[in-house]
């Protein structure tokens, strides 16, 4: 082979020997040697041809770098010489021995040089600020405009100082103070100049006359004197527009409004100052009816006609045209007022704290006022989205009002409620109030609907969502809980009684066991079902909707809701549906307390169905002990059932039957009524069917009474309760006496004794179903058909 015949001795010879062996491994492989070398001889040329392409890449970087490095080179020695003249020329001018000493004198002469131009610009400014003041000064009074148009200079130059100020790190604070003195001095005796020229055309116009309007020949001066007023504020309130949220501090009084209130003012604190008898404690109602029912409705006519239409031209096409409080005269007019209103509020407020009946009687009256003020008068205080918050958020927001009024409203509640627990006719059935068909309640609980529903009325205008959630929760809530704990009271002390009956008098036990006792029930699931029904009510009422959805909303979002009020806190007094994903469909405010008193209604029910039955036991005990009905005689013919007269032992069941379900029918609605009838009836099948008709034989004559003292059981229940309650309650008993009671001999077309018994006893259980089919029974089975039809003493016989 070829690779033990050469013999390599470089690296190349042995990649040429590795190539040989792997393309010459066999004889035949010599034959491709010519196209071998062709293609060695191709690769040899475009190898050469990439080599020389590498090579001339090589130079081209190589000189690339060399020019690089002598630019470099060329720049660095720039730098050193230009350094070297730096330094030279510091040496030079600060007299140093070395560069760097020079360096810091330099810099010192800089910081010099800068702090000579600042102070430049600061004396240039003052220059211009005392300029303009200066041309303010001269053309007061002389020419209004031209001093107008320098205050807005001056304003603007001052506006901008904060901001300047701010991003200079708070440099030079006195002298932004001094140009915001000038200012704010300036625009004080413009406004003062200005509000002496509209003081004296109003006193020329006799305002404020009632039902005055603006002579033709001041009408001119009046407008002018409203505009300079307005232009002097402009500024002021675009800025106050632009930079805070006017829901929370309230719009600015329009200064020409400001000067037209003020003899309004003088007159309000002549007749709700001192000693008038107009200014009473117990009677804030007196000035706060004098700016709605007077001053209001006295003056919104002028307002409207004389300075919406100076208002719409001032601020149309500003940011003020979209607030209310500015470009609507009358919300301007209400505005200027409510300084006045607020003022006298706030002066009365300790002295009416020192009473509870005073300090609420005032906040009723705010919370009224305040009402009369947003839904008369339209008024939002220009925040068209959440509304005007009123004086009495002003108020109950300041310090610690609302806790103070809060306990004076819960302590009058509360005062209220234990009247009502303790009326000497508080836990009667009030029969008038609710109409036929329906539960009714006691007056106790009629009672206290009303004074929770009153309670409602007190917080509704509140705008506080923090504070309406507070009296929610502690007034209302919490009467609701104290009135559920009476009645369970009321209930437990019923089931003490209950419990020892066997050691109370026989009085006692007719009183327990009695329509006395059900009263006692009736009394108490009257009230729950009454207060229930009206918290359900309410969870469906707009004020309490929306309230819901508020709460949602911040549970969702935050750990508490309202103050420091937890969304743990607020769900066990409302309701588990708080925070959750389907709260705001699943859930309501009054979950918790409604589903407490469904309890306790619910389980009331049960014991006046317990009671009922109970009672229909012992009654119809003598009953199933009796045992005529084999031997009664056959005068007492079938076909005269009807009118057979009861079983003498059932006079004490038609007795509790009709007084019990008598009594019931006039105190509870006809659903739950229905219910216990159901449940009755239901018991005294049972007993008739089980200890009576199954214990027992039958003649024909004891199964025609029989089926007459079930009659008459199912009338006396009829009555009351309605014709479909007592047959299918009575059902099954009285498909098994018309079964025990078949005629021997039956008349054409119907079944007698001895064919059903064939068809019972002797025939197939399918034919036997078919049999009770035919028969028209509904409830009875084959199996018990059997057992009825054996107490026959016929079939017993045979």
């Amino acid at each position: 082979m070829a690779t033990t015949m050469l013999q390599p001795t470089s690296d190349r010879d042995q990649r040429v020997a590795d190539f040989l062996d792997d393309k010459l491994q066999t004889l035949p492989d010599l034959e491709s040697l010519d196209a071998l070398l062709v293609k060695v001889r191709d690769q040899h040329v475009l190898l050469r041809k990439q080599l020389e392409n590498a090579e001339i890449d090589q130079r081209e970087a190589k000189t690339a770098s060399e020019q690089h490095a002598l630019s470099v080179r060329e720049k660095a020695e720039h730098f050193l010489r230009a350094q070297q003249d730096i330094d030279t020329k510091l040496r030079i001018v600060t007299q140093s021995d070395t560069s760097d000493e020079a360096v810091r004198r330099f810099e010192a002469s800089m910081a010099k040089l800068k702090t000579l131009d600042v102070t430049n610009g600061y004396v240039r400014q003052l220059s211009e600020v005392e300029a303009l003041s200066d041309k303010c000064r001269a053309s007061l009074g002389k020419d209004d405009n031209a001093a107008l148009d320098a205050y807005q200079r001056l304003h603007a130059l001052s506006a901008q100082l904060p901001a300047l100020q701010e991003a200079a790190e708070g440099a030079a604070p006195h002298l932004v103070d001094h140009i915001l003195a000038i200012t704010n001095d300036m625009r004080s005796k413009i406004e003062k100049e200005f509000s002496a020229q509209l003081e004296a055309v109003l006193k020329q116009m006799h305002w404020p006359t009632l039902g005055m309007t603006v002579p033709l020949a001041l009408e001119k001066d009046f407008q002018a004197c409203v505009r300079k007023l307005l232009e002097l504020q402009k500024p002021d309130l675009e800025t106050s527009q632009s930079s805070k949220d006017t829901s929370r501090v309230g719009p600015q009084v329009l200064l020409p409004l400001q000067v037209m209130v003020h003899p309004l003012e003088l007159a309000f604190r002549f007749h709700f100052e001192g000693d008038r008898p107009t200014n009473k404690l117990d009677r804030p109602e007196y000035f706060l009816s004098h700016i709605t029912e007077k001053l209001l409705t006295q003056y919104a006519d002028f307002m409207a006609d004389n300075v919406q239409p100076i208002l719409l031209e001032e601020f149309r096409g500003t940011s003020l045209s979209l607030n209310s409080a500015y470009i609507d005269a009358t919300s301007a007019f209400v505005t200027a007022l409510l300084p006045m209103v607020r003022a006298k509020i706030f002066a009365i407020l300790p002295r009416s704290a020192a009473q509870p009946q005073l300090l609420s009687h005032l906040i009723h009256e705010i919370m009224s006022f305040d009402a009369t003020i947003r839904e008369d008068w339209g008024y939002d205080a220009g925040n068209g989205t959440e509304g005007w918050r009123g004086l009495a958020y002003e108020v109950l927001a300041t310090d610690t009002w609302f806790s103070t009024w809060l306990k004076v409203e819960k302590d009058f509640a509360l005062a209220r409620y234990q009247e009502i627990i303790e009326a000497s006719d508080n836990f009667e059935l009030d029969y008038d109030s609710v109409g036929l068909g329906h539960t009714k309640p006691t007056k106790a609980a009629i009672r206290v609907n009303d004074l929770l529903e009153t309670a409602t009325d007190h917080y509704r205008t509140l705008t506080s969502f923090s504070q309406k959630l507070r009296f929610l929760i502690d007034i209302q809530i919490s009467i609701f809980d104290l009135f559920h704990s009476r009645l369970s009271e009321g209930l437990a002390a019923y089931l003490s009684r209950t419990s020892t009956i066997g050691r109370t008098s026989r009085e006692d036990q007719a009183s327990l066991q009695g329509v006395a006792g059900l009263e006692s029930l009736c009394r108490i699931y009257g009230s729950s079902e009454y207060l229930e029904k009206c918290m359900r009510d309410w969870s469906d009422d707009v004020f309490f909707l929306e309230l819901w959805t508020e709460l949602q909303s911040r549970a969702s979002s935050r750990k508490t809701v309202a103050g420091n009020l937890t969304v743990a806190q607020v769900r066990e007094a409302t309701s588990n549906a708080v925070g959750t994903d389907d709260g705001d469909v699943s859930g309501a405010l009054f979950d918790e307390t409604a589903q407490s008193y469904s309890k306790l209604r619910v389980r009331c029910e049960g014991l006046i169905t317990d009671l009922l039955t109970y009672n229909v036991r012992q009654n119809l005990s003598a009953y199933t002990r009796i045992n005529p009905w084999a031997t009664l005689t056959s005068s007492s013919s079938t076909s005269a059932s009807v009118s057979l007269p009861p079983t003498a032992e059932l006079d004490s069941l038609l007795t509790t039957l009709s007084t019990h379900l008598s009594f019931l029918s006039k105190a509870l609605g006809k659903v739950p009524l229905r219910r216990i009838a159901r449940a009755t009836t239901t018991t005294i099948d049972t007993i008739l069917f089980d200890q009576v008709l199954l214990r027992h034989s039958f003649s024909s004559a004891g199964a025609a009474q029989f089926m007459s003292d079930i009659n008459t059981i199912r009338f006396s229940i009829s009555k009351f309760c309605g014709r479909e309650v007592a047959e299918l309650g009575l059902l099954h008993v009285s498909e098994g006496a018309r079964l025990v009671g078949l005629p021997v001999e039956a008349e054409e077309g119907d079944l007698g004794l001895w064919a059903v018994e064939k068809r019972m006893f002797e025939a197939s259980g399918e034919e036997a179903r078919g049999c009770l089919e035919e028969l028209g029974f509904q409830r009875l089975g084959v199996a018990e058909a059997r057992k009825v039809l054996a107490r026959r003493v016929e079939v017993s016989n045979q």
